[in-house]
């Protein structure tokens, strides 16, 4: 966990861009040491992204092309910017490839809800080439029954010091960087957002999500398609997910996860869970619950069904076999967290409570999508 200094430090710097002042690049450059690079990251970067501000990814691209100039040698932070200030303006791709990369969004959510529509655009607007989803395992079996889609392996660790995470952005290109081929980025920490050139700047396609649909309240994957139709000329790409041996047939069970993705904010707390739980009960269903990566968040698990009183299976799978179990089941319950987008995408009816999102944009962007019934709560609209 980042000391205290380091957390000052980062709060100061989100504060003075919030505030509208230039980055402070000294100061970044200084957090981006190995002691508070996780701060940078985790107080600083995500929280300009989370608001969904086209302002704030200007700042990010300032603050975070000098941060990789000053921590990799070769590059230089002004062709950097100039680049990313390039491929961020959305152009049509008239390239017909033989490898199309598509570029994993790290957390199995916005895998789900974003890059999933540009798999099914680059399926359908390329029916020759070879479809490659670029990105960690446990992603990659979501998509494992889909024939059109292999893979390469590019595991990104999500905490940690920024020169572990770089080292993966800038050996990137040795694996991509292949005649005959294109990448497309759904705003990828795999690049830094768009800022680590992974191959030749005409074969590079960059969707710019956290810019995309300005004050609209359109969601990613709706943004996502309308990406994919201006520069793909694909319309009605959507999410989906293609899972190895997995059953559609809605049964009496309830799907549901306290899973919050490293975030804590979004959990309502042990009362509201237990609660939960039991009004579910109610329903004479079969409750089953993913329990997570484990440690606290299996635990807040127990504790809810001890607390409910309630019969419940706790699921300790990956995630990848929890999907399938929301495949199988006639209603998802749980938090912003990978399960929603599933069960959107495989038109699953759910029912979802966001928490702990810092602004309304970010609640807009991340709500779920697809073919089934949604019902999408904001907790601060309902809790006191």
């Amino acid at each position: 966990m980042a000391s205290t200094s380091c957390k000052e430090r980062a709060d100061a710097l989100l504060g003075g861009i919030l505030a509208g002042l230039r980055p402070d690049l000294e100061l970044a450059k200084g957090l981006a040491q190995d002691d508070c690079s996780d701060a940078l990251f985790r107080i600083v970067v995500e929280d300009l992204a989370d608001r969904f501000e086209p302002r704030l990814c200007d700042a990010y691209a300032e603050l975070f092309s000098e941060v990789i100039a000053a921590c990799v040698p070769g590059f230089d932070a002004a062709e950097l910017l100039a680049r990313y200030n390039r491929v961020r303006v959305p152009r049509v791709c008239r390239l017909e490839p033989e490898r199309v990369f598509v570029l994993s969004r790290v957390t199995l959510g916005a895998d789900i809800a974003v890059t999933s529509v540009l798999l099914d655009a680059a399926k359908r607007r390329f029916p020759k080439a070879r479809i490659t989803l670029v990105g960690s395992a446990k992603i990659a079996e979501l998509w494992a029954g889909d024939a059109r889609v292999d893979h390469i392996a590019a595991p990104y660790p999500r905490s940690g010091q920024l020169a572990d995470r770089l080292r993966v952005s800038t050996t990137l290109r040795e694996l991509l960087e292949r005649q005959g081929s294109i990448v497309l980025d759904p705003d990828s920490r795999l690049t830094q957002l768009g800022l680590v050139p992974v191959c030749e700047e005409e074969n590079y396609f960059f969707f710019e999500s956290r810019a995309a649909g300005g004050d609209t309240e359109a969601s990613l994957p709706e943004l996502a398609q309308r990406w994919c139709e201006a520069v793909l000329g694909v319309s009605g790409a959507s999410p989906y997910v293609a899972l190895e041996n997995s059953t559609t047939d809605a049964s009496d069970g309830v799907a549901v996860s306290f899973g919050v993705g490293e975030n804590p904010a979004k959990a309502l707390g042990p009362v509201f869970e237990a609660g939960l739980l039991n009004a579910l009960s109610k329903l004479r269903c079969t409750l089953r619950i993913d329990a997570g990566v484990g440690g606290e968040e299996a635990e807040r698990v127990r504790s809810a069904v001890a607390a409910s009183g309630v019969k419940a299976e706790i699921l300790t799978g990956s995630f990848a076999e929890f999907a399938a179990c929301i495949a199988g089941s006639s209603l998802y319950v749980g938090y912003d967290s990978a399960g929603q987008h599933a069960a959107a995408a495989l038109a699953v009816p759910l029912v979802t409570v966001f928490a702990g999102h810092v602004s309304e944009r970010m609640f807009q962007r991340w709500k779920p999508t697809g073919r089934g019934r949604r019902e999408t709560v904001n907790a601060e609209e309902v809790t006191p």
